[in-house]
C-alpha cells in the first residue's frame, strides 16, 4: 500500500502538501513520494506566491474539493515553502472516512 499524505489526529487530520503556484489550472495533480518515504498531496494553483495568495488559493481548493468550510483548514507549516502541512479541524472519525474514501477514489 502506498503512503498516504493524511495523518489523522484527535481533533481532525493533517495533510502534507507539495504546492506549485502560478500554474495554468488549479487542481490536485496526485501524490508525490518524498525523499524520506512519506507522501504529499501535489496541488497546483493559479495564484502567484506573493502576499499569501497561493496559500489562500490552496486552502480554497482543498475546501472546495472536500466540501469543507475554509475556516476548517489551517496552514500549520510551510508558509513560504512549497512543502506545506495543513490541519483540518473536525470530527476525526468523519474526516478519516471522508479523506480515506477520497484517496481511494482519486488516487487508489
Amino acid at each position: 500500500m502506498r503512503p498516504s499524505p493524511f495523518r489523522h489526529t484527535d481533533n481532525g487530520a493533517t495533510v502534507a502538501i507539495r504546492l506549485t503556484p502560478k500554474a495554468k489550472t488549479a487542481r490536485i495533480t496526485g501524490i508525490a513520494e518524498q525523499a524520506d518515504g512519506t507522501a504529499a498531496l501535489r496541488l497546483s494553483v493559479t495564484a502567484p506566491p506573493e502576499r499569501g495568495k497561493a496559500n489562500a488559493a490552496m486552502v480554497a481548493l482543498l475546501a472546495k474539493t472536500w466540501r469543507l468550510p475554509k475556516s476548517a483548514i489551517t496552514l500549520t507549516s510551510g508558509v513560504t515553502d512549497r512543502r506545506k502541512v495543513v490541519h483540518i479541524s473536525g470530527d476525526p472519525n468523519w474526516l478519516k472516512q471522508t479523506l480515506d474514501e477520497w484517496m481511494v477514489k482519486h488516487h487508489g
